[in-house]
């Protein structure tokens, strides 16, 4: 047997999720053991790593079908030659593509719609996945994450406007639970926060954290005083896996709800079978399918993750007829600078989209319709022109 099938046979629910992170794969020489790579392939993805790292949890290597060059979990997860492309056919790249960098209030906090603040707890994971749009600060040296909570709460206990927080990351699950916490304490008695949101990819990725039973009555003790939402990040059916869906039922017996916000992703989910099997599996396990994001024109990855709009809409709308009312209620979603922008459709050479948040001093935009010249290769707002219906 490989030592990749050695994996398979683990029972991860034992493992102590703390312990079992020193035994993650972050070098190429680690990941050799697992993976056969050529001798060009093996320089090329030295040369990957030097600019953006490597981070694999075992469990989500197990997942990989070695005999599949094309495996999806194995584009999500490994580095890729492809990385080193910062320019190409699809069009510009940027490291903001979500204007984080003009929100930016310092100490890890981000305000960029009046009503949600956001918080970057951390600038680790448990793994660093490979289309990630924070990719420059992700496992690289930053100083864009919180130094001090209780400052960053007291910004938002000042800020009469927020209703809501995100904390957000990186992973704030791989922060140790009595961090996570005290954080969350730090937010419960702030009367105009309505409800807080831990983003994390652990459920997916790492769902062994939730075995751990000190975490989940965290999470039931923040619920019973303010409601906690989990938005997390399942991208193919193939992360649905028996652990996952224990994980997942465990976080909805402590009445925390679980959305998904998957991005839509080239050679990971980009058929009409993939978005169905994706959307019916989370639905199966309680999970609510939120958002379908169009991948961002991020440098270092919209060239080999990004699907043009075209293409894209049309999956989309032929894999939501397939699906129930509750499987299809997810948006198709772009996370622009101006604002998050909807994807509704497209009429022949016309894309159909409606804004839905704005910036604060543009709030007339909220709301608004916008018909944009599509063509083939199209993949984000700033390649189309506004044309009349």
């Amino acid at each position: 047997m490989s030592k990749l099938g050695e994996l398979k046979n683990i029972d991860w629910t034992k493992i102590d999720w703390q312990t079992e992170l020193k035994s993650n794969i972050n070098t190429i020489d680690t990941l050799k053991q697992y993976i056969d790579f050529s001798e060009g392939e093996e320089k090329t993805l030295r040369d990957v790593v030097d600019n953006h790292p490597i981070n694999i949890p075992r469990y989500y290597l197990s997942l990989i079908d070695e005999n599949n060059d094309k495996d999806p979990i194995r584009k999500l997860a490994l580095p890729n030659e492809d990385e080193l492309v910062v320019a190409g056919a699809m069009g510009e790249t940027t490291k903001d593509p979500y204007g984080d960098d003009k929100h930016d209030k310092g100490n890890g906090v981000l305000h960029k719609y009046p009503y949600s603040a956001l918080i970057v707890a951390t600038d680790y994971c448990s793994m660093y996945c490979r289309h990630c749009f924070r990719k420059a600060i992700v496992g690289l040296p930053n100083d864009k994450t919180v130094e001090n909570f209780q400052c960053a709460a007291e910004y938002i206990r000042e800020h009469k406007e927020i209703t809501n927080v995100i904390i957000s990351g990186g992973d704030p699950l791989l922060i140790n639970t009595q961090r996570i916490r005290k954080i969350l304490q730090s937010l419960v008695d702030i009367e105009h926060v309505n409800y807080v949101r831990i983003g994390t990819r652990t459920p997916a990725v790492y769902p062994m954290r939730f075995f751990d039973d000190d975490l989940l009555k965290c999470f039931e003790e923040f619920n019973k005083r303010k409601t906690l939402y989990l938005p997390t990040h399942f991208n193919h059916v193939n992360e649905i896996t028996d652990i996952a869906k224990e994980a997942v039922l465990r976080i909805r017996q402590t009445g925390v709800t679980v959305n998904n916000q998957a991005v839509f992703l080239e050679g990971v989910n980009d058929s009409v079978e993939d978005i169905e099997n994706l959307m019916n599996g989370l639905v199966s396990i309680g999970v609510n399918p939120y958002y379908l994001y169009q991948c961002m024109p991020v440098s270092r990855v919209r060239h080999h993750f990004q699907v043009p709009l075209k293409k894209g809409i049309d999956i989309v709308d032929k894999a939501k007829q397939r699906l129930d009312g509750y499987a299809k209620r997810f948006k198709f979603i772009m996370g622009h600078d101006i604002g998050k922008i909807e994807i509704c459709g497209r009429t022949e050479d016309k894309l159909i989209l409606k804004q839905i948040h704005s910036r604060p001093e543009e709030p007339e935009k909220a709301s608004r319709m916008m018909f944009m010249k599509l063509d083939d290769k199209a993949g984000w707002l700033d390649d189309m022109q506004e044309v009349g219906l």
